[in-house]
């Protein structure tokens, strides 16, 4: 599946959302909304903070789950960490 792009091809600034159009009655509503702060990851990324959520939390469960070490999943979700944050400090402010 392709990732949705963030970033604009040609300037590499980030993009917002201009339109959403629903699949079934085709209403279209229009505006400008920023893309959600986890769009911003990489798929990679992603998949492992909906495999985190899945696992309640438990670092412990993921290094099981992902067959690495505590400290590997550890050092994985702080970077992780440290790109929403700097993210966040680009935009000013946390997506809601």
């Amino acid at each position: 599946m392709k990732k949705m792009p963030t970033h604009c091809p040609s300037c590499s600034e980030q993009l917002t959302v201009r339109r959403l159009k629903c699949a079934v009655c085709e209403t279209e509503v229009e505006g400008v909304y920023p893309l959600p702060l986890i769009s911003g990851l990489s798929n990679e990324e992603q998949m492992f903070v909906l495999s985190f959520i899945k696992a309640s939390g438990s670092l412990k469960e993921m290094a099981a789950i992902m067959n690495v070490s505590y400290p590997t999943v550890r050092n994985k979700l702080n970077e992780i960490i440290r790109k929403i944050e700097e993210t966040e400090r680009c935009q000013g402010e946390p997506n809601e």
